[in-house]
């Protein structure tokens, strides 16, 4: 029996828990990532650059091309993953931007998806800039594409950037909808509630941290700014971050071992989607369309519930 290996294309805005969705991918020995597209996000895109060369380095997979975007913005999330996006421990060894392809990430995402048409899974852990500019220039895309997943929306209309909205959706909405719209390959999504009603206990973080390995030591000294920041959220005077679940949100990481492992989300369900770009508190939220009064013939999957011991197992690897 042969292993075909799976290819995917990252979409990433590197902060932490894109640092441990990528770290898992480059892990499994039966996935073979392509190249990674940056974007806007979690930091500037200058850090966001670094930040990936920083993780491929440690993993010791400086040969996977990363890709700037055609479009930048200034909205990030500092507070959480501290001003560099990584914990603000900096690396005075890191690579340099000279490793930064030239080609820009929308002309590579197409050109990747084309040479592997029906092959390749695109994981999308950013605001959705670059999928939406290439699905704009190349209208066919996503029937070339296995699927699509990911993290970012919201079910509940719970916030965690503004009253209503998610932050991925939030710093882009018009991107968004133009791909839950326009993408129709089999899509997945792992929304803001999902994955705090998935947190990881803090005392499997300890143990997942405290391998000797470079890449836990790595993992430990990036994540201690944002794990500090979580648990002071836990306090009365910290709701802003805190919907369910009493741990560690590793938000895109969700994403990224659904698309590595079929196996491990456990309940889903099939719903229209779309993103309201209008409303005073309402803009960048995600819409479910259960009363299917959008007409939508293709419909996402919502993940609701993950069997948390395969997805501690995956970390578990992903830093070995």
């Amino acid at each position: 029996c042969v292993v075909r290996m799976k290819k995917l294309i990252i979409d990433v805005d590197i902060g932490v828990d894109d640092a441990q969705a990528l770290m898992m991918a480059l892990a499994d020995p039966d996935v073979q990532v392509l190249g990674i597209t940056c974007c806007f996000g979690n930091t500037p895109l200058e850090n966001v650059l670094r930040n990936t060369l920083r993780v491929l380095k440690v993993c010791n997979r400086l040969d996977i091309p990363v890709y700037k975007p055609l479009l930048d913005d200034k909205r990030h999330a500092g507070d959480y993953h501290g001003k560099d996006g990584l914990g603000d421990v900096p690396d005075p060894d890191a690579p340099g931007p000279e490793l930064v392809q030239k080609k820009k990430g929308v002309s590579a995402l197409i050109k990747m998806i084309k040479q592997n048409p029906g092959e390749v899974t695109l994981v999308a852990t950013a605001p959705l800039t670059n999928l939406a500019v290439a699905v704009q220039l190349e209208p066919s895309l996503p029937q070339k594409l296995k699927a699509l997943y990911i993290m970012g929306g919201n079910t509940d209309s719970r916030g965690n950037t503004t009253v209503c909205g998610e932050f991925n959706f939030v710093a882009d909405p018009e991107a968004a909808y133009i791909v839950l719209d326009r993408y129709t390959c089999p899509t997945y999504i792992a929304t803001w509630e999902f994955s705090c009603r998935n947190s990881l206990p803090w005392s499997f973080c300890d143990h997942w941290l405290d391998q000797k390995t470079e890449k836990a030591a790595f993992m430990k000294k990036i994540t201690s700014y944002s794990m500090s920041y979580a648990q002071r959220a836990r306090s009365e005077d910290y709701q802003k971050e805190i919907t369910e679940g009493q741990g560690f949100n590793a938000c895109d990481t969700y994403a990224l071992a659904a698309a590595i492992n079929e196996t491990l989300v456990t309940e889903m369900e099939q719903v229209g989607v779309s993103v309201e770009l209008e409303g005073k508190y309402t803009r960048g939220m995600m819409v479910l369309d259960y009363m299917e009064l959008l007409n939508k013939k293709h419909k996402a999957f919502v993940m609701k519930t993950v069997d948390l011991e395969k997805f501690k197992e995956m970390l578990m690897r992903s830093l070995q």
